[in-house]
């Protein structure tokens, strides 16, 4: 199975964790080795996060802005991939082509942001139009997708299954910005309305949620 994953840097990044990097690493082997075919995108986190309000303090334009965070992406794609060792793709991919390439030599491939006004989750579901995998994981900081925030509202509700045209709805922004954390950014989502692969959004702290969602048992959100 084509798999397209994306690890939110809220997860390995925020702060850097160097024994979670690992337990992907070999997760990623391990499911290499069961024939999946596997591209991962990683998220810039804190860090990113970070760098762009300096950003904005030294008067850069947002596009300016996005280019940092984009920088700090593929730092952490860079760590994982080369924790890979030789399983990993050699290179850390700055487009999509690349990035196809790459998975048709049967590496895994790891990669960061693209461009700016782009998301990792743009860049995730763009990735899994172009490879027509079947399915696209988010390792997240929550459980799933909720019906409103749960860091802001106790009482929020984690919604087991999801169609994509219910979406934008449970999303607060509708356009992109510098920064933008939400389970997933409204581009990714109108991306992945278009080409409707199946998503499971779930919690990244725990790797062994990935294995389970590849093997088809039920974890954290669903949308198809």
């Amino acid at each position: 199975m084509r798999v397209v994953l994306r690890i939110g840097g809220s997860v390995i990044a925020s702060p850097i964790n160097p024994e979670l990097i690992k337990e992907y690493a070999d997760l990623l082997k391990d499911l290499r080795r069961k024939k999946h075919e596997l591209v991962v995108v990683v998220g810039g986190g804190k860090l990113a996060r970070d760098l762009i309000a300096v950003a904005k303090k030294v008067g850069l334009d947002e596009p300016a802005q996005d280019r940092i965070a984009i920088s700090a992406s593929r730092i952490f794609a860079q760590l994982l991939m080369e924790t890979l060792g030789e399983a990993g793709c050699g290179m850390v991919p700055v487009t999509l082509e690349e990035a196809a390439k790459l998975l048709d030599e049967g590496k895994i491939v790891v990669m960061g942001g693209l461009k700016p006004g782009m998301t990792t989750d743009s860049v995730a579901a763009l990735v899994a139009e172009k490879i027509r995998a079947q399915l696209l994981l988010k390792a997240s900081d929550q459980e799933g997708v909720y019906d409103k925030d749960p860091k802001k509202h106790p009482d929020a509700v984690k919604l087991d299954r999801l169609s994509f045209d219910d979406l934008s709805n449970v999303f607060a922004e509708d356009k992109h910005k510098a920064g933008i954390h939400q389970i997933l950014d409204p581009e990714a989502i109108r991306i992945l309305m278009r080409h409707r692969v199946r998503v499971i959004v779930c919690n990244g702290f725990r790797p062994d949620n990935i294995s389970a969602a590849v093997k088809g048992i039920h974890v954290g959100t669903i949308i198809e």
